[in-house]
């Protein structure tokens, strides 16, 4: 995660090291070493998806400049990095907001038996009730077709045993740590609104989309609110991109960090709509030559 890119941008590469001072340990050696095992504990993943969003941010901004952003939006965690793009909060402050994020959601792991499971191809308004008929939480609205339940593992197995005989076409558990944007994240929630209140704020430079809303917010107190709501809460992702797409007419996206998850949920709920993914010097340089088209 960022090896190339802290290897080619200064830019990059201090945002790295920056990492490793504010958090007072080696978090930047995780990300471009490993242990994969030790990566992937909530405790590391979220601070370092949150680096690696932003130093992607600062290699693309060596290369363009300042650039001319409509809006932003980021799934779950990446909602930090997205305030933090548009300097709602300093990268030090996000950064510190995101590690306890991770700590505190770990934490909340530790002490439940939580489960996460996807259904897909099934009518929300199914999927909806089923939650209901077995008393857990709707996660995550990723794109049409694709809804992630979340709750007390039991729960969840028993809604994952009669998903296909309710009309959806595939039902699978998440291999995942706990029960993210439940009920059972509610410690870790209500440990972090003071955190979020500690944390100095400013309106964003440009329009940050809430997962809990798809809406944007703008004012420090609905930020903060947004931001803590949304651990509990459901990731409402499907008409975050219809709002980006249809009303603000979003023509192209850019997706900062690991993999190209983000742009295959654009394609599900937009297909037309393009999204050019940034995780290394590649996918850079391959995004630049689309840029300066």
């Amino acid at each position: 995660m960022g090896r190339d890119l802290g290897a080619q941008y200064p830019a990059a590469a201090e945002i790295l090291r920056e990492a490793d001072t504010i958090l007072g340990r080696p978090l930047s050696r995780v990300m471009l070493d490993g242990p994969e095992s030790e990566l992937v504990k909530t405790a590391n993943c979220q601070p370092a998806l949150f680096v690696h969003g932003i130093a992607c941010l600062a290699a693309l901004r060596a290369e363009t400049g300042p650039l001319a952003v409509h809006a932003a939006a980021g799934l779950s965690l990446g909602e930090f990095t997205a305030h933090a793009a548009a300097g709602s909060f300093t990268f030090a402050d996000g950064l510190r907001l995101v590690a306890e994020r991770g700590r505190l959601m770990q934490e909340a792991c530790e002490r439940t038996t939580g489960a996460m499971a996807a259904m897909i191809g099934g009518d929300e308004s199914i999927v909806r009730q089923l939650a209901a008929d077995f008393d857990v939480d709707v996660a995550n609205f990723n794109s049409p077709g694709q809804i992630v339940l979340s709750g007390e593992e039991s729960k969840i197995e028993a809604a994952l045993e009669v998903a296909r005989d309710r009309g959806i076409r595939k039902a699978a558990k998440l291999n995942v740590a706990g029960a993210y944007h439940s009920r059972l994240m509610r410690s870790a929630a209500d440990a972090l609104a003071p955190h979020l209140a500690a944390t100095p704020m400013l309106p964003p430079a440009f329009p940050v989309f809430s997962n809990v809303t798809a809406r944007p917010v703008s004012a420090p107190g609905e930020i903060r609110a947004a931001l803590s709501a949304q651990v509990t809460g459901s990731v409402r992702w499907t008409e975050t991109i219809e709002h980006l797409v249809d009303v603000e007419k979003v023509e192209l996206f850019l997706e900062l960090g690991p993999g190209a998850v983000l742009a295959g949920l654009v394609k599900r709920t937009r297909k037309d709509t393009p999204v050019l993914s940034i995780a290394d010097c590649a996918s850079l340089a391959a995004a630049l030559a689309v840029l300066r088209t």
